[in-house]
């Protein structure tokens, strides 16, 4: 080794660029932080809306997997992640090239081209194949193919992600539908009751044992229950357009969706949040991949500070005139290093750094925010499970009694024995009764449905591939 060449490293190690040390990294939550805890749940699988047992249902599923919009983003947001990973990757190989170069130029008299050249037209051809390598000393490439992995298996996860909340939207959209056609059935029902009871009024009234005031406040009640009735309908065609969206149809052409005859109410909650939600979640899983990605980055960023290095070397051919250019004596060839050296950038390389620890930092803090976001959605769907279980039987006892109560009401008015504003309010109470049941059926499956999706859908995040 020549006697100069280390103290030539030395200096240019000590001429590199100052990296500024920058402000402490924001810290990610962690599962004890935050009271997750081992727990053992099995539920939800992949296709958990099959526990519904519901044809409806299923085949509304299959259409929106099949032809959302949604999903056909996220699909190109994965291909896009992976060529990037192929472009990271191959800026580490051997860089090779072919080049051919032809120029028909006049050589000047008056400058370094002798007679006969100088003063005559020729061919200068160059027929070479270039050969170059970054050496990646400080791993900037492998830190930058680090993060385009990362972002890459990040995409996959929110195309997971948006099949979730595509099959979320879809199966709440569904069982809102089925609580409005419920609703409507129910008004329906009470609508017939009163106009038997507006009939058995004008009879009363006819026969002078009862008052003009009575058949009107009897036909204000029908009047206000189908006014109810209506917006029940209308509610419920609404709802129709809103799946027909979810499956990319128009509003005219989603599926009759029918009234599903009541069934089991769903059951199965968690006792505690389980410590695995950070790899059942792909929205966590996606977060902190980007927060794993920026990280790669900000060790890219520092490699800037340090010499870079490549080799290059040509081999080819170089003539004045065709006719000369595949000779043996016009090879040409060479090999050789070309080193920069960062000494002084007006603060830029630094400045660039700062902004990769910032989009670290944004990255982790997002992930924070995710998870923290993703507790919460599993604790308000727990505990509203469980809140909605003692609702549904103090509401059925309620339904059954203010029903006994409206039938006892309804009897002793047919017998003239007693006044129709017993009657009028027991029919105001069964209906308003009688509505929130509904709505109280078809909450339990939209919290179920909400508690699947808060624990991921059945998704467990894929193991990291082998680092080569």
């Amino acid at each position: 080794m020549k006697p100069y060449l280390p103290a030539v490293l030395i200096f240019t190690l000590a001429a590199c660029a100052q990296i500024n040390p920058g402000a402490p990294t924001v810290l990610a939550l962690d599962a004890p932080t935050l009271d997750l805890r081992s727990a053992s749940v099995q539920w939800p699988t992949t296709q958990w809306w099959l526990r519904y047992q519901d044809p409806q249902l299923n085949a509304l599923i299959a259409h929106a997997l099949e032809d959302s919009p949604s999903l056909d983003i996220a699909q190109a947001r994965v291909l896009l992640a992976n060529a990037a990973v192929r472009s990271a990757r191959a800026v580490q190989w051997p860089q090779i090239n072919a080049q051919y170069q032809m120029t028909r130029q006049r050589y000047s008299e008056n400058y370094i081209y002798p007679a006969p050249l100088g003063g005559a037209m020729n061919t200068d051809n160059s027929l070479q194949l270039q050969l170059d390598l970054d050496l990646d000393l400080w791993g900037k490439n492998r830190s930058l193919q680090a993060a385009a992995q990362s972002r890459a298996r990040a995409a996959a996860a929110e195309q997971q992600q948006a099949r979730n909340t595509l099959i979320a939207a879809t199966t709440q959209s569904y069982f809102q539908l089925q609580g409005a056609l419920a609703q409507a059935a129910a008004i329906e029902t009470i609508v017939t009751k009163l106009r038997e009871v507006l009939d058995i009024t004008n009879g009363r009234f006819n026969n002078g044992l009862g008052t003009q005031v009575d058949v009107d406040q009897a036909a204000s009640a029908v009047s206000s229950a189908q006014v109810q009735l209506s917006q029940a309908r209308n509610n419920a065609q609404l709802l129709r357009h809103q799946l027909a969206m979810l499956i990319a149809v128009g509003p005219t052409q989603g599926p009759d969706i029918q009234l599903k005859a009541g069934g089991p109410l769903p059951e199965g909650v968690p006792e505690s949040l389980p410590m695995d939600l950070l790899g059942r979640r792909p929205d966590i899983v996606a977060a902190g991949l980007q927060a794993q990605a920026a990280g790669s980055e900000v060790s890219a960023a520092k490699a800037d500070f340090y010499p870079n290095i490549n080799l290059s070397a040509f081999a080819g051919f170089m003539s004045l005139g065709m006719d000369k250019l595949m000779r043996g004596t016009s090879q040409d060839y060479g090999v050789g290093p070309a080193i920069s050296l960062p000494i002084l950038h007006g603060g830029a390389l630094n400045a660039q750094l700062e902004g990769r620890r910032s989009a670290r930092d944004l990255a982790i803090a997002q992930y924070n925010q995710t998870l923290l976001n993703a507790v919460r959605e599993v604790a308000d769907a727990n505990t509203s499970i469980r809140s909605l279980g003692q609702q549904l039987q103090d509401q059925k006892a309620g339904l059954e009694a203010i029903s006994s109560a409206y039938d006892i009401a309804l009897k002793r008015y047919k017998a003239g024995l007693g006044n129709f504003v017993q009657v009028l309010l027991a029919q105001n109470e069964v209906l308003k009764q009688a509505v929130l049941t509904t709505d109280l059926h078809a909450r339990a499956y939209i919290l179920d449905a909400q508690l699947a999706t808060a624990l991921g859908g059945g998704y467990r995040a894929p193991e990291p591939p082998a680092q080569h």
